[in-house]
């Protein structure tokens, strides 16, 4: 039996034009019910009647609680009921959670307006071309906008390394003319690595970037691009306006091109929220934008390696050689666009091209000549009962004539007696 209420919904609904299947889920009640009242005109008999109260009932609460924090699953929500003492079925857990879950998809979210210079936000998107051979590649677009003008910055990539992430940022931050106070995301893990009892677990090396620009990362709730609207309908106009139709040759001339697109038509369009052509918000808003650092945030990937007493680190299979005085030392390996610059502290101790194939030794042969020179190095490490392993860095045995040598080649020099030069 149904209530007065959802009798008179259930008409109301049906003269607005909805469905019966529609009708049936905003109450939560059959279909076959819904149909039945709309075939009679009698109202229906509201005796009181009493409802067995669910086994559920009692930890409502607790899921609801569960369902604030995170979009969990009921397979996850269940399992936590059972360890709460919950004796009822999977079923009923899953029929709650659903209708939960259906409820907080219906909120109405106000749209709001940001006051100048406030807040921007980004978004990542993945664009697909087809060669001529018809096979698919797939460029990416790093999109930021404004979030009080809609002034708007795209770059397409080719991956999205957190590194390339972070130089888009800079990119934008020159192009829009200033920093943001806050600036909105989807869960990226360039930007979230978890989430946990409801607290965001921000990418540690972005919130150090964050802080040298001066502006604050913010993470929408999970499965909620709403809350992100506005770069979600700009991401929309770029592939409807710029995209389609549009003939890719290389990933400089895609970039060379949006710039002239965003600078002669997506920047100068009239934007239907505060109908005024965007350069004209966006000139207002830079004057509330943060001003620049004085530097660059350094975007390499950061390792840190541990020198063997081979004078060598190693980075992705290949080996490189730094000065002997770092050996069983931690020194520090930034890379960046093939180009390694290795620092011990504040010091550069070299730079290297990174090794176009595997297991190769790379290295300035200076490094081993200094080791011969510092004598008293050799005495203390490479004595007649010490060092096996490397005596021959003290002779011409291992000295380098090239700067790269396979490592397979480099094992017959280990021991020393062989020279470079075979």
């Amino acid at each position: 039996m149904i209530s007065m209420e959802v009798f008179m919904d259930i008409f109301s609904l049906r003269n607005q034009g909805f469905s019966i299947r529609t009708i049936a889920k905003k109450p939560g009640i059959h279909r076959k019910t819904v149909k039945k009242y709309l075939e009679t005109t009698a109202f229906p008999d509201c005796r009181k009647t009493y409802q067995r109260v669910s086994v559920l009932e009692p930890y409502h609460q607790v899921i609801q609680d569960f369902l604030d924090e995170d979009d969990y699953k009921a397979t996850w929500i269940f399992k936590r009921l059972k360890n709460l003492g919950f004796t009822g079925s999977y079923e009923t857990v899953k029929r709650y959670v659903g209708t939960i879950k259906e409820q907080k998809t219906r909120i109405a979210y106000i749209r709001f307006e940001t006051e100048p210079g406030l807040q921007a936000q980004v978004d990542f998107s993945d664009f697909q071309i087809q060669e001529p051979g018809g096979r698919i590649t797939t460029v990416y677009a790093f999109v930021m906008d404004l979030g009080f003008s809609r002034g708007m910055y795209v770059e397409y990539i080719n991956h999205c390394t957190l590194g390339s992430f972070m130089d888009c940022h800079a990119n934008a931050f020159r192009y829009l003319g200033g920093i943001p106070a806050k600036i909105l995301y989807d869960n990226i893990k360039n930007v979230v690595i978890d989430r946990k009892e409801g607290k965001v677990n921000f990418n540690v090396e972005f919130v150090h970037f964050a802080r040298h620009y001066g502006f604050t990362p913010k993470a929408c709730p999970p499965y909620s691009p709403w809350v992100k609207g506005k770069v979600e309908r700009s991401m929309d106009y770029i592939r409807e306006r710029f995209w389609r139709g549009y003939t890719f040759t290389s990933l400089a001339t895609l970039n060379r091109d949006m710039r002239i697109w965003l600078d002669e038509t997506a920047n100068k369009r009239i934007h239907g929220t505060h109908q005024q052509p965007v350069i004209v918000s966006w000139l207002e808003e830079m004057l509330r934008l943060g001003a620049l650092p004085a530097s660059d945030y350094d975007t390499s990937i950061k390792l840190y390696r541990k020198v063997y007493k081979d004078c060598q680190v190693s980075y992705n299979t290949n080996r490189y050689l730094v000065p002997h005085l770092m050996v069983g030392k931690k020194i520090l390996l930034k890379i960046k666009n093939g180009v390694i610059r290795i620092f011990h502290d504040q010091d550069l101790l070299v730079t290297y091209q990174e090794a176009e194939g595997k297991h190769t030794v790379v290295g300035n042969r200076l490094f081993y000549e200094q080791l011969k020179r510092d004598q008293e190095q050799n005495r203390r490490k490479y004595g007649k009962s010490k060092g096996k392993a490397t005596r021959g860095l003290t002779t011409s045995s291992l000295f380098p004539q090239v700067e790269q040598r396979p490592t397979s080649d480099y094992g017959k020099f280990s021991q020393g007696g062989v020279s470079w030069n075979n």
